[in-house]
């Protein structure tokens, strides 16, 4: 039994030729102009038309040889350094190029492309018979984020540019560009109601994560505080001094709610929480602080209290990705984490929104015990937005300790302003007064 015939065969064919003529517009014309010139010759015999059809149809192919033959016979090498850069930092790399034919290799187009905003690394070259060439490049990084860089692609035109060869070396790498995160000389934040919160750390006869020093054994030194290898060099024992654990968890949450930011690119109050947050999680991992960090963007994402200098990159790369594009506001936010936070926390709001919900929240945890200060971003020096007095009044009437941050206000200096408002020993904190 014979086999049908497959339906739609000559149509996708079609499609596919008129595909290609759709993408060699300047081959297609002039073809069309070559049969004109041979019709119009049989026409008037006028010779000059057949010579110039003879030119074109001899040219198209030669064009389409010529492009095959620059786009063969080349090695490429791409090196590029660090994947993983703050904001503010360059991207580096370096382009190899040779060609292996004896013929040279002219106008080709080198480039090596990023969704990197501000990325030029484009050439074009002409090389010799087995000549090669290479040069480097540096693209600052302006905003944070993930974005990919390559492969390399080398082009090949020919001198009419009826056809382009374009390959491609090397693979996709992934750039990570972490937020900056200027460094803070000092930072005030309540302490919450553990022995030894603060900033002044004491000793204590029980045993905690934190080792002092050590000293000579006495009597009634319990054996588990005896530090064995320091005990075998000095031939007598001794054992460990410990303090008290200075670093209760500190919660860290970001405002990413789309409707409360303003501004673009860098001058945006998106861009200065998330470095604002990003300083502040730099400067309690430095103290060996047990830093946790929420946000919601897109989706939920909480970073558990811990501490290390591993932990910070983790919250780095949250931060790198966050995005103000949530729909949930801060108040509710607080609202439905406020199961993670006790007596024995401190809770610290980033947020430029000016809706007084989420000051009433704060006030909230801090009757039942939790530690919380703010820090408000104000929203109308880097756009249209209401003024922020109301909720800095609340704030400020709800004893919670508060920091302003402007539009290119220097972090250091603006986040340590709160620090003479610190009190020395316990008790409430003035509210602090950040900004120009």
């Amino acid at each position: 039994m014979s086999r049908p015939t497959p339906v739609g065969t000559p149509s996708t064919d079609r499609g596919s030729a008129w595909a290609w003529m759709r993408s060699h517009v300047n081959v297609t014309v002039t073809a069309f102009v070559a049969v004109l010139c041979i019709v119009v010759g049989f026409a008037t015999g006028f010779w000059l038309l057949f010579r110039l059809a003879y030119v074109i149809l001899i040219a198209i192919p030669l064009a389409w040889f010529w492009t095959r033959e620059m786009a063969k016979g080349l090695d490429v090498e791409v090196r590029r350094t660090d994947q993983r850069v703050t904001q503010g930092q360059p991207i580096e790399g370096s382009v190899w190029i040779r060609s292996r034919s004896l013929l040279p290799k002219v106008w080709l187009e080198v480039d090596d492309p990023s969704t990197l905003p501000g990325h030029a690394a484009r050439r074009v070259l002409t090389l010799p018979a087995r000549g090669a060439a290479s040069w480097s490049y540096r693209t600052r990084t302006r905003l944070r984020g993930v974005y990919e860089v390559g492969p390399l692609r080398v082009t090949a035109r020919d001198p009419f540019g009826f056809f382009r060869v374009t390959r491609t070396f090397g693979s996709t790498a992934t750039v990570l560009v972490y937020p900056s995160a200027p460094e803070l000389p000092n930072f005030y934040v309540p302490p919450a109601n553990l022995p030894g919160e603060g900033r002044i750390r004491r000793r204590t006869h029980n045993i905690t994560p934190n080792v002092a020093g050590l000293r000579p054994y006495a009597p009634g030194d319990s054996y588990n505080r005896i530090h064995w290898p320091t005990t075998a060099r000095l031939g007598q024992p001794i054992v460990k001094q410990f303090e008290l654990d200075p670093a209760s968890d500190i919660w860290i949450v970001v405002d990413l709610q789309r409707s409360v930011h303003v501004g673009e690119g860098e001058e945006s109050t998106e861009e200065m929480a998330v470095s604002v947050a990003a300083s502040v999680c730099r400067y309690f991992i430095q103290q060996n602080r047990s830093v946790g960090l929420i946000t919601f963007g897109q989706r939920l994402r909480i970073d558990e209290p811990d501490r290390g200098q591993n932990h910070y990159t983790r919250m780095l790369e949250t931060l790198a990705l966050a995005r103000a594009v949530g729909d949930a506001p801060i108040s509710n936010l607080l609202f439905e984490e406020s199961r993670r936070f006790g007596r024995h926390t401190t809770v610290l709001v980033i947020t430029p929104s000016t809706e007084e919900s989420w000051p009433l929240s704060l006030i909230s945890l801090a009757s039942r015990g939790v530690k919380v200060a703010a820090i408000l971003v104000e929203a109308n020096t880097f756009g249209d937005a209401p003024s922020p007095l109301d909720v800095y009044g609340t704030l400020a009437s709800g004893g919670v300790h508060t920091l302003t941050v402007k539009r290119r206000d220097d972090l250091g200096r603006v986040l340590s302003a709160g620090m003479e408002d610190a009190p020395a020993r316990g008790g409430l904190p003035r509210t602090a007064r950040g900004g120009a």
